[in-house]
């Protein structure tokens, strides 16, 4: 018994530290009144509680009280709502939305900027109409930056007959001059946005402009599932058109919302494969699971993949898409049967 108290004991104080450390940060991040009250209310906090752990007599009440602040700060946080009602940067200034008329769907808001730099562009939007019974493939998307392996930024890219393509690509909706920071996306600093965009717009951005790697690969996915993927991914952008959302680096990302609206139509083989969190490394995943699939090993998938190598001397973006699918690979196999489990 003296044992079994001692391990609960161990167990309150870690998980309290825990507790603590993240209130601290929450209270900082949190939309107090006044320019520094954050800054001043989690400095106390901070400061405070390992004080009174050091000078108070009762150490077991002293946690108690700091178990009960801390849940006031959790009851608190959870009071703090996302909102429409910003002044957004122009990247993300307008939020698309989808109407859906039968096997027709019209895109509003279809980002289509012109890029002479990252920083310098023409904005412009455009309203599409797509024929879903033209809806035939949907690529896997990673782009790195700064030397990255083990991130990447995910986007996916639905193909049509035509040759139009759409991509969707989550992103952090961030305000006009608002930073971008790791630890912010964590703690309700920002808004979630899906993007829809020409492809000219959101990959030429990034293979020519921010210099990213971007690695494009064609899924093998029956038809009637990238439609079913697809009208997914069309009700939840009406979804946040309707009721804003919180982006969260762990829960809410680029690749773990896309992965959840996959999922709906294919549960993951493996859900505590590493990899759903080291982005960088799921299109190896993915390869595994059967879904990137062209006879070849995944480093000569990579190689062939690779689309900056297709655009590096793109200065006006014209036929991007068409030049970043040089090589129309044939799978070797059937599309995989598991996605109807």
């Amino acid at each position: 018994m003296p044992l079994a108290k001692s391990l609960i004991k161990i167990v309150f104080w870690i998980a309290l530290t825990l507790f603590w450390l993240w209130s601290v940060m929450a209270v900082y991040f949190s939309p107090l009144p006044g320019k520094h009250t954050s800054l001043i209310v989690a400095t106390l906090f901070a400061a405070g509680v390992p004080l009174a752990l050091l000078l108070l007599p009762d150490r077991g009440r002293t946690g108690c009280i700091v178990l009960l602040l801390c849940i006031g700060v959790l009851i608190g946080w959870s009071q703090v709502k996302p909102s429409h009602d910003r002044v957004w940067g122009q990247n993300f200034a307008r939020l698309p939305y989808v109407t859906v008329e039968g096997d027709k769907v019209q895109v509003h808001n279809v980002r289509n900027f012109d890029y002479k730099s990252e920083n310098e562009y023409t904005p412009d939007y455009y309203d599409k109409t797509y024929d879903l019974n033209q809806l035939e493939s949907v690529d896997y998307v990673l782009s790195y930056w700064d030397g990255n392996k083990a991130i990447a930024h995910t986007i996916l890219s639905f193909g049509f007959a035509n040759g139009d393509h759409l991509a969707v690509s989550v992103e952090t909706r961030l305000e006009e001059g608002e930073p971008q920071t790791n630890i912010r996306g964590f703690f309700k600093q920002y808004e979630l946005i899906y993007i829809l965009a020409d492809e000219r717009d959101i990959l030429r951005l990034r293979t020519n402009f921010r210099k990213e790697e971007v690695y494009l690969y064609p899924l093998n996915i029956d038809k009637k599932y990238v439609r079913k993927m697809f009208d997914i991914i069309v009700a939840r952008v009406n979804a946040i058109k309707q009721q804003p959302e919180f982006y969260n680096a762990l829960t809410q990302n680029c690749f773990t919302s896309l992965s959840a609206d996959f999922q709906k139509i294919s549960p993951p083989r493996n859900p505590l494969d590493y990899r759903r969190l080291a982005t960088g490394y799921s299109g190896e995943m993915m390869y595994e699971d059967g879904y990137i699939d062209n006879g070849l090993s995944f480093e000569e998938s990579k190689r062939i993949h690779h689309i900056n190598q297709y655009v590096q001397d793109d200065e006006k973006g014209l036929n991007y898409s068409t030049r970043i699918r040089p090589v129309q690979q044939q799978p070797t196999g059937q599309a995989r049967s598991a996605v109807t489990r």
